[in-house]
């Protein structure tokens, strides 16, 4: 009898052991979840090269990007300019990377300002409701319906061409998707048992928007900025394409193609570079939006 004791109360043990082992937290099941997507580390490892291109471009570039050489004007890529010279013999190779200094601020300050007035409207549209949400709804409705390129060209040109007008500019006319984002949030979000406990409790509507509403919702909202990065690049490439964007002699990207569409047939590399490069960081962010979204949904959680 001792034995069959002995041998029925072994399993119990085992089993109250493992019922007790800790649970991954939030951010590991996200940071593993995050790493089984390929498509999600490939497009951070292309983000994380671009910004560090982009910071330590001083250090990186082998010339100064404006300094012009006639004698090598138009060189091919060869092993003195790995990407080959322009009209004036300056290095792409060199303009690129502090091109990339120039293209990934104004995206990342455009889609800073973009999303802290959109995530505020939201915010406020999805808590109060009633006629302060319509009228935020229809001012995004018109943000919508509103010609993206016309206003930045209009924009642009009365406040002439410049870092600071682009990308307030980009920032004005960006937030609405945000706000709509951040609203469906909120509607969901001020139901929960938390929410109606603060409010019974007596917080005030500034707190719990800050301590329950904001950091509960941001998920989606993070998603949309890492895809609205690569579109904000897009546009400002599209800018400075057609002379409205960073002006000469600051390297642009956009500008580098304009430039180079002109010497297509007698120096390929002039405008094929550049185009790599706005191609790559464009899909560098969007594979990094897309690892985010799957990573950011519990349902894909083990």
């Amino acid at each position: 009898m001792a034995s069959i004791n002995k041998t029925t109360t072994a399993p119990d043990t085992t089993v109250v052991s493992l019922g007790e082992m800790p649970r991954p937290t939030n951010q590991r099941r996200f940071l593993r979840a995050f790493l089984r997507n390929k498509i999600g580390v490939l497009g951070l490892v292309i983000v994380a090269v671009m910004i560090f291109s982009a910071v330590f471009a001083p250090v990186i570039s082998p010339y100064d990007p404006n300094k012009t050489n006639v004698r090598a004007r138009l060189t091919p890529p060869n092993e003195t300019f790995f990407l080959g010279t322009d009209e004036y013999g300056r290095d792409i190779f060199s303009r690129l990377l502090y091109g990339a200094s120039i293209s990934l601020t104004i995206a990342v300050i455009a889609q800073t300002v973009s999303v802290s007035i959109g995530v505020t409207m939201g915010l406020i549209s999805g808590w109060y409701g009633g006629w302060i949400d319509d009228l935020i709804m229809r001012l995004a409705d018109a943000v919508f319906a509103l010609p993206g390129l016309i206003f930045l060209t209009v924009w642009v040109s009365i406040l002439e061409p410049s870092k600071e007008s682009i990308y307030l500019a980009l920032g004005l006319i960006g937030w609405a998707a945000d706000a709509r984002m951040m609203r469906s949030q909120v509607l969901s979000l001020k139901e929960r048992e938390y929410v109606i406990a603060a409010r019974a409790m007596g917080a005030s509507v500034p707190r719990i928007m800050l301590r329950h509403l904001l950091p509960n919702g941001l998920a989606p909202t993070i998603v949309l900025a890492s895809l609205g990065i690569a579109g904000i690049i897009l546009t400002e490439s599209g800018l400075s394409f057609l002379g409205l964007g960073v002006q000469i002699p600051n390297p642009s990207w956009g500008t580098m193609i304009d430039m180079g569409r002109n010497f297509t047939t007698s120096a390929w590399w002039y405008a094929v570079f550049p185009g790599l490069a706005i191609m790559i960081t464009v899909l560098g962010f969007n594979f990094l939006g897309d690892g985010l979204r799957d990573a950011l949904d519990p349902t894909l959680y083990d």
